[in-house]
């Protein structure tokens, strides 16, 4: 798996526009906090019980079709790692991480969208 900054990760997906942008988030955040432009929902792990989707690989599957590129993004760029690592384990060859995720990590008052991530750096995102 290769990772890559929220720039860094923008710009591949503008060059590379066969590449599958997936939001492992829930649908919660995906609805309510918003989604970065262009991406599609598979979330990794979901209410009611926040199990992980034992479906998730293969909904990945579906949408990347024939050996397309793999972007994935979560809130702060943790689930999303995991997320990676079962790709990878199912025989995705070219998965990418995007680093401190939709929200970025966390500062000293427990605030995200405060020093890193998609939003911080200003990326196109919506919000349903």
């Amino acid at each position: 798996m290769k990772h890559l900054s929220p720039k860094e990760a923008h710009k591949f997906l503008k060059d590379t526009p066969e590449a599958v942008f997936v939001d492992v988030r829930s649908e919660m955040e995906y609805m309510f906090v918003g989604h970065p432009t262009g991406s599609i929902l598979i979330p990794w792990v979901d209410g009611p019980d926040w199990d992980i989707d034992p479906d998730f690989v293969s909904h990945v599957k579906k949408a990347a079709s024939v050996n397309r590129p793999v972007v994935l993004i979560c809130r702060s760029g943790r689930r999303s790692i995991d997320a990676g690592l079962a790709l990878e384990k199912a025989g995705l060859t070219e998965v990418y991480n995007v680093l401190n995720g939709f929200e970025g990590d966390l500062n000293e008052h427990h605030h995200r969208n405060t020093h890193n991530g998609w939003r911080f750096d200003g990326l196109p995102w919506a919000q349903t």
